[in-house]
């Protein structure tokens, strides 16, 4: 039997001692981000939003086997969000423009009620005009008479990990849970509650195609409505997928368990926990590149020397994590050998950059601190 054949579905149960420490835990995180973003810049904490609501479209996507244009996605988002940014590329396409307005939809009004009528029109914009799927998929409707299995993997060979209430149970199931979302018991744990909600509409499956995307922006509006805080420093949809194959293991065997969910909630918090990690670190990078430019900001660069030292700061210990080379800076911008070398070179003499050890075909180059260059070897 699947979890919602079962004669008390969906009166869900957990064991909240066991969840505590957890919950104890993701409050002090939420404290430290909330704290450091409070303290920082409003332009720090719009980059962090900013970085926050790219790994999310992008991401969240990714979990269903779609792979938007990142270079899109960073524009539709700058637009949406109001930001200029210098040298970005304006080029946005209809899946990115949807997809980052329904995230925000999402979550910069937590407090507003949802309605079965807005997740089907939410589940529409997943599909704009143009995308090359709407044949195919059901949009801005409930899903119809065919069984609907939850899958994963090569579209040749899915995974089948379980199979959701039939067409004729569905719209009453969906008015159960958009009630109990409205109107929560009191005394419900705020986190839990959007543990809960993930589970509760990943089961029921309303529609043919966006379910994953969908429930997902349902759980970040639980979330915001969590944190009394519209903005979101985090992405859950990356912590995700950091941890898919778990998250579908996991799933499937709830789904093929009883209405006690502990293990299911012990894991959607843990995986909260890792994306509150992760908006830390973007955090400290973010404030990190704003002090570099309050001791660099001065010095004359040219577009080139400015768009690779973003790159850096943006990617620093990941994409550059042993430095950059001239081949690596011709590849960032375009020019010649001699050129990437001298803008190096001058980038090195006014502390922008560092020489790590080595030379020759070897020479790398990290991140300065404003240091005189004759105090690197």
């Amino acid at each position: 039997m699947f979890i919602w054949e079962l004669k008390d579905w969906p009166a869900f149960e957990w064991d909240e001692a066991v969840l505590r420490p957890k919950l104890a835990d993701l409050r002090l995180l939420q404290g430290r981000l909330l704290g450091q973003t409070d303290a920082a810049s409003a332009q720090a904490d719009l980059e962090v939003e900013m970085e926050a609501l790219i790994q999310n479209a992008i991401r969240t996507s990714e979990i269903e086997g779609e792979h938007l244009d990142v270079g899109s996605v960073r524009s539709s988002v700058a637009r949406q969000l109001g930001l200029e940014r210098a040298g970005m590329s304006s080029r946005t396409t209809p899946e990115s423009e949807a997809l980052v307005a329904l995230l925000l939809q999402a979550t910069h009004q937590p407090d507003a009620l949802i309605s079965i009528e807005q997740l089907c029109q939410w589940q529409s914009m997943l599909f704009p005009e143009g995308s090359g799927r709407l044949s195919k998929v059901g949009v801005g409707e409930l899903r119809g008479a065919q069984t609907m299995q939850v899958v994963s993997g090569r579209l040749d060979r899915p995974t089948i990990h379980f199979e959701a209430p039939p067409t004729l149970k569905l719209e009453a199931e969906l008015e159960a849970f958009v009630d109990w979302f409205n109107s929560p018991p009191a005394g419900m744990d705020p986190l839990l509650r959007a543990g809960v909600a993930h589970l509760w509409l990943i089961t029921i499956h309303p529609f043919d195609d966006g379910n994953g995307r969908l429930i997902r922006a349902v759980t970040d509006r639980a979330l915001a409505q969590a944190e009394r805080q519209s903005v979101r420093f985090y992405s859950l949809s990356a912590a995700i997928m950091d941890r898919r194959s778990g998250y579908y293991d996991l799933l499937e065997q709830t789904q093929r368990g009883g209405l006690e969910i502990t293990p299911w909630l012990k894991w959607f918090l843990d995986t909260l926990e890792h994306a509150l990690q992760q908006a830390l670190h973007r955090l400290e990078r973010v404030l990190n590149k704003a002090r570099f430019w309050q001791v660099h900001g001065g010095k004359v660069l040219n577009e080139r020397q400015v768009k690779v030292l973003n790159r850096l700061l943006d990617t620093a210990g990941e994409e550059f994590e042993h430095g950059i080379n001239t081949r690596k800076y011709q590849a960032l911008t375009k020019v010649s050998k001699a050129t990437a070398t001298r803008d190096l070179v001058e980038l090195q003499s006014l502390g922008c950059l560092h020489r790590l050890p080595g030379g020759g075909r070897s020479t790398r180059y990290a991140l300065g601190t404003g240091i005189s260059d004759a105090e690197y070897p």
